[in-house]
């Protein structure tokens, strides 16, 4: 497995098989044949763009969800990991380690209607013991793309 590949894959998925070879140093067609290999191996699992949603859709709300689980006996998180990322509104879960269990990031039109999709749909889970939400003000770096622009922050600056 080339780690170069992957790691030029993941700064730019559209680089070209010819650019790709040219930087790695190997032919088009090894290029193509060990993306494909990769592929198939669950290694490379999607493409992506990284969309500043900000810009285009100003109704736009993200929050961090914390939550705490009781694990089911022979399953651990497994399961209600599964049953989480289920749900349209989820993003992104990863597993904890440290004063939470989950960690769930979700998207949604208004901050209300974030907040009432984590009170009535991941708060109710049978092993979702409590939740805490922390509301995404503004994105400076995803999936190691920057997002600033220079533009300042409108919260202005204060001091206590």
């Amino acid at each position: 497995m080339d780690k170069k590949l992957l790691k030029l894959l993941n700064k730019d998925c559209r680089t070209s098989l010819e650019e790709l070879a040219t930087m790695t140093g190997k032919t088009v067609e090894e290029v193509a044949a060990e993306i494909d290999a990769l592929e198939n191996e669950g290694i490379v699992r999607g493409y992506k763009a990284v969309i500043d949603w900000e810009r285009v859709d100003d109704s736009y709300v993200s929050a961090l969800i914390e939550l705490k689980v009781t694990p089911k006996a022979g399953l651990g998180f497994e399961q209600i990991a599964k049953q989480v990322m289920k749900y349209p509104e989820v993003e992104t879960v990863y597993l904890m380690s440290g004063g939470y269990d989950l960690c769930v990031i979700v998207k949604g039109k208004t901050f209300q209607g974030v907040a009432m999709f984590v009170a009535k749909e991941l708060s109710t889970l049978e092993s979702v013991t409590s939740t805490a939400t922390h509301f995404v003000l503004r994105r400076y770096k995803e999936l190691d793309v920057e997002l600033c622009d220079g533009t300042t922050d409108d919260r202005g600056h204060y001091s206590f």
